[in-house]
């Protein structure tokens, strides 16, 4: 058999990533900047009002603010083009970045567990106005960051670690508010370590979705949303495909999903074959969210379909006759 093959890849076009990546930076810094200066004010008021919660609160934001540095890292490194053996670019140090994220949040969220059981078995009085307020104001200070970010973490894993932290430390604020108000009113020193408690735990089972994303496009995994199964039967639907073989699906980062395939298909011209590769291309794309693919394209033809040329076959002959005189020998 003779096998006829063509290979085409398809790519999206860069340039409105690079306008995106340069107001992620921006953003990263500006969220940056605001937490710095709050981190200071908790900090120095959990240790005036002996508060385990807003100490935990700002040791949250001190990661906090290393999650931004490393993401704003990342963001730069990964918008350099592509060179020498980064054929890729350096797209996954986004979603390494937030796998560093989500794994600091586990250990931040250990920590306090840790602490705060300590704490309650050793409870101190603690001054509740000043913490009351330290936490309406870093309350306001996430709800802010919650607004301001929420609209760009769409498609973007870097970002989504980056939230998940901002969201902690809202729940967080509003946990110290309600343990200020206990501690303030009825004296309930122990509702700081209680409080400080269900804040790790939620830190802790927020950072596992971020995680598993993250450990999932470094394993090469296909994206949940897109089963293999159902792209090989959708590809199969088209006419004149009759096979598809070496089917992988993976991402790069967290909006860059890659296909490459062998098909085998029945087409009777290039021009009919080039309209099949094109179809294909679209309708994945539409369909499923398929960024960048290639699809080798292989056509099988008889031997007895294929015209050879007289002087070969005269060449032919005479090297059947040269062999079957040896073997007679």
């Amino acid at each position: 058999m003779l096998s006829l093959k063509w290979c085409e890849c398809s790519c999206a076009d860069d340039s409105p990533k690079m306008i995106s990546c340069q107001q992620k930076s921006k953003f990263l810094w500006i969220a940056v900047y605001v937490l710095v200066g709050f981190l200071v004010a908790e900090w120095s008021v959990g240790l005036w009002s002996r508060s385990l919660s807003l100490q935990a609160d700002a040791g949250h934001i001190l990661a906090d603010v290393a999650a931004l540095l490393i993401s704003l890292l990342a963001t730069i490194f990964a918008q350099q083009p592509v060179k020498s053996r980064a054929t890729f670019g350096n797209q996954r140090l986004e979603v390494f970045a937030a796998l560093i994220n989500g794994f600091s949040l586990i250990a931040i969220a250990n920590f306090i567990i840790w602490e705060a059981i300590h704490r309650w078995q050793n409870p101190e009085p603690i001054l509740g106005l000043p913490m009351l307020f330290i936490a309406v104001l870093g309350l306001i200070v996430n709800i802010f960051s919650i607004k301001w970010l929420h609209p760009h973490t769409h498609n973007d894993l870097n970002l989504q670690g980056v939230f998940l932290h901002v969201i902690a430390d809202t729940v967080s604020s509003v946990g110290v508010i309600i343990a200020a108000l206990l501690i303030h009113i009825y004296h309930w020193w122990w509702a700081d370590a209680a409080i400080s408690l269900v804040v790790a735990v939620f830190i802790g089972l927020s950072a596992l979705p971020l995680v598993k994303e993250s450990l999932n496009i470094f394993l090469e995994y296909a994206p949940e949303s897109i089963p293999p199964d159902q792209v090989e039967i959708f590809i199969k639907s088209f006419p004149n495909v009759l096979q598809v073989e070496k089917l992988h699906i993976w991402k790069i980062n967290s909006n860059s999903v890659m296909l490459c395939a062998n098909l085998t298909v029945e087409c009777a011209t290039i021009h009919e074959r080039d309209r099949l590769l094109q179809k294909l291309q679209i309708h994945l794309q539409k369909t499923f969210g398929i960024t960048e693919m290639t699809l080798q394209l292989s056509s099988y033809k008889s031997l007895s379909e294929t015209s050879i040329n007289p002087l070969l076959n005269q060449d032919l002959a005479l090297m059947l006759s040269a062999n079957q005189s040896r073997s007679n020998l």
